[in-house]
């Protein structure tokens, strides 16, 4: 009610101005996972008075809830000045390709960007509003969760330093059903991580004493809904197949860290992350038992063929540890995108 009573005084208001008002409802735009998508937005070329746009626009970008209290805001810019909030920062920016032109692009988008998005432009007292809807297009299951801490260890991340740990790894915050379907295709964890929701939970297939006890069956182990500044614990990231290739750098010596990110750069490539190991582990039965540097500072190894001194018991992406970078005891995997 009170939305409704607060668009019908700015149509007045408006109107009584000579001023414009505009609404379109119809544009869908579609992405797929993972990608990068242009909203659409555009502001009528002069004001009523002549006045080229550009001139004091300020631009507000909200992405619409069903319940219009929950609706997030996603940026807002005025001249130079732009501000992102949450979810959306530093994955959104106005496209700016000419004076009227106040698209949003979203990068590394993810299943949770799917829905209305709310374009309102406002120059004096004219206020032009688009609404667009973002579909989001792939199988969000069809690549892989994995379960991440950063060097400092274990419960360090609160949920925007979740979301960042992820996208520094080649990956986003896992969602809910993610996670659901890595735990059916068996997957068992015994730290809570977020989830996109702003969740904290973890997978048990094999309940055990430490981990929710045996009386509980298998299933996901939820904390609900935690503090997102305040409350601490690990993440539960999803990355997408590989547009290109993970890759064993031969080299005559071992590395420290910083000569393994100039050998990958030197062969073409980038020292590959925490995401590509795991997509290329899972997606694509990659097995190699030298352990490695990655892109975090950390030193691991896949194994998708269970043997003697390489993870003998089951396949698994084993974690050697996040050794001094100065140490000179590991070579490196790279990362070669085919894009």
């Amino acid at each position: 009610m009170i939305s409704l009573l607060f668009f019908t005084i700015i149509t007045m208001t408006l109107t009584g101005s000579q001023a414009e008002f505009n609404t379109t409802l119809s544009v869908t735009v579609y992405a797929d996972l993972g990608d990068n998508v242009t909203i659409p937005c555009h502001a009528l070329q002069e004001d009523t008075f002549g006045i080229p746009m550009l001139n004091g626009i300020r631009v507000k970008w909200t992405k619409v809830a069903e319940d219009e209290s929950f609706n997030e805001d996603v940026l807002v810019g005025m001249g130079f000045h732009i501000k992102t909030y949450n979810n959306f920062d530093g994955r959104a920016f106005l496209q700016k390709a000419n004076e009227e032109d106040a698209s949003l692009v979203l990068t590394e988008i993810s299943m949770e960007d799917a829905g209305k998005y709310r374009c309102e432009v406002f120059t004096g007292m004219e206020e032009q509003l688009y609404e667009v809807v973002l579909e989001v297009k792939g199988n969000p299951n069809n690549g892989v969760v994995f379960p991440y801490s950063p060097s400092g260890g274990r419960y360090h991340l609160n949920f925007e330093g979740a979301e960042q740990a992820c996208r520094d790894q080649g990956a986003v915050v896992a969602s809910f059903d993610q996670l659901l379907e890595a735990w059916k295709g068996g997957l068992d964890w015994c730290n809570a991580g977020w989830l996109s929701d702003g969740t904290v939970q973890y997978p048990i297939t094999k309940p055990r004493q430490p981990c929710g006890g045996t009386s509980n069956g298998p299933g996901l182990r939820s904390y609900g809904r935690r503090d997102k500044k305040l409350s601490r614990y690990d993440v539960f990231c999803y990355a997408a197949p590989l547009t290109g290739r993970l890759y064993w750098l031969v080299q005559p010596d071992r590395l420290t860290f910083e000569e393994a990110e100039q050998a990958c750069i030197a062969d073409g490539a980038e020292i590959a992350k925490v995401g590509h190991l795991y997509s290329a582990w899972k997606l694509e039965s990659y097995d190699r038992c030298d352990s490695g540097w990655f892109a975090d500072g950390s030193i691991r190894y896949p194994i998708s063929r269970p043997r003697k001194n390489c993870s003998p018991t089951e396949a698994a992406v084993r974690l050697v540890g996040f050794p001094d970078k100065a140490q000179k005891l590991y070579g490196v995997y790279c990362y070669k995108d085919d894009q």
